[in-house]
């Protein structure tokens, strides 16, 4: 199951779809957007169309155009800005000569050649999934933080953009398959800085053993499945970072038991590569495998792919600089990044009294709505509640563009527009 490393990527392991038989393996082939029951256009959604940046009106994902209106839609749950949209079906993973390319393929590989060519791979899955199989089929609790609209991109009160690859798992193994790969775009809302982004990309890994394989080593199944994942997961380490010093560290998550994190040292510290565990039985049990153990594993390729390229700024990935593109090639592992601009950031601050619903993820959603790639971060640099019970915060947003210097009459213009939007949309108080 895939698993994410930072804040509320941390809290999660880590869709509507169609298959069919191609080589023998099963694939989704195409995507279809969830329907959804009529709903009441609320003020705050009409007027959000008045500021969104203009978007292509469709975009090729996964064989089938899918529309604005299927993903940012008038449902009053609907939290999807055009700048999400906008990115649906790059997949920078399947590009080989990107970085994120670069390393999917490198773990491919350590499959193949440890595996026989044993585990299916999938990394062309719709990112449009129903709730169920974002949450329920993994064992989310219903009142798990990551389910919120703070967290999460809903296109409808049953529909979302998945939070991990894992929202794949209950249909692949009802389909039959029983060791996969599964690779794909992930939508989670978050902070901004230089290693969060709201998309980003995750690889999981699943297997399933019959009852011949355990008893015959003379362990019970879940041991058995832990040993097994843990040789499996340290050879892929020693693949991707060299012969490293490794630790296993005991944690939690809903659809594992036990659960683990792998880390690593490396460059004179300890990295965390990512999670795993023995998949819990009621997943088996609810998708035709009753009398099986599995472990399934998630790691974030960016993370990976920051620290294995010498990337510094997550923004990068997403750059068609041919100063950027243009250091990587197919097959190359590792190759060190080397920078080409040094423009300097340029520093605004905002002000406000907040209220009760207020959120750090709403206000990044609505800096990132504005300026899109160009903000670099939003840190709250103070906050202080006064007399009458009122809170204030302070933020400062770094402006700063990978590509070229902004211009003061550029940045002004943003902040000012920021400004509004913040007031208007998160109905706070600017100071």
């Amino acid at each position: 199951m895939a698993m994410v490393i930072t804040s509320v990527q941390a809290t999660l392991f880590g869709r509507a779809s169609l298959f069919r038989q191609s080589n023998g393996l099963r694939g989704l082939t195409f995507c279809l957007p969830f329907s959804s029951s009529a709903a009441s256009v609320s003020t705050d959604n009409l007027s959000r169309k008045k500021w969104r940046q203009p978007v292509f009106s469709a975009l090729e994902l996964g064989g089938v155009k899918v529309s604005r209106e299927d993903v940012v839609k008038d449902d009053p749950t609907n939290n999807v800005p055009d700048t999400i949209f906008s990115k649906l079906g790059v997949q920078l993973h399947r590009r080989d000569q990107h970085p994120l390319g670069i390393l999917k393929n490198a773990i491919y590989e350590y499959f193949d050649s440890n595996y026989s060519n044993k585990f299916n791979k999938f990394d062309d899955l719709c990112p449009i999934v129903s709730v169920k199989q974002n949450f329920d089929d993994v064992l989310v609790p219903e009142d798990h933080v990551s389910r919120s609209l703070n967290d999460t991109y809903y296109i409808d009160p049953q529909t979302v953009l998945r939070c991990h690859t894992s929202a794949h798992q209950a249909e692949l193994l009802r389909s039959g398959n029983t060791h996969f790969l599964v690779t794909g775009d992930v939508y989670r809302r978050d902070s901004i800085d230089s290693t969060h982004y709201p998309i980003f990309h995750q690889m999981e890994g699943f297997r399933v053993f019959d009852p011949d394989e355990w008893q015959a080593s003379g362990m019970d199944a879940t041991s058995f499945a832990a040993a097994d994942l843990k040789k499996c997961l340290e050879g892929l380490a020693r693949h991707l970072f060299g012969a490293v010093e490794m630790r296993w560290v005991d944690t939690y998550f809903p659809f594992t038991n036990p659960s683990f994190e792998l880390e690593i040292h490396f460059q004179e510290k300890w990295l965390e590569v990512l999670g795993c565990g023995v998949t819990e039985q009621e997943i088996l049990k609810r998708n035709g495998n009753p009398d099986n153990v599995a472990w399934a594993f998630g790691l974030g390729l960016e993370r990976l792919a920051m620290v294995l390229f010498d990337i510094p700024d997550i923004r990068l990935f997403w750059s068609n600089d041919e100063r950027f593109t243009s250091q990587f090639s197919k097959g190359q592992l590792g190759v060190k990044f080397k920078p080409f601009s040094k423009y300097p950031p340029c520093y605004k601050d905002i002000s406000f009294w907040i209220n009760e619903s207020f959120t750090e993820n709403n206000l990044c959603e609505v800096v990132r709505g504005i300026a899109g790639d160009l903000v670099e971060e939003v840190q709250l640099i103070d906050n202080f509640t006064n007399k009458k019970g009122l809170t204030s915060h302070c933020y400062r947003i770094a402006y700063r563009s990978m590509e070229r210097s902004l211009t003061d009459d550029e940045i002004n213009d943003l902040q000012w527009k920021v400004r509004e939007q913040v007031q208007s949309k998160l109905n706070v108080v600017i100071r």
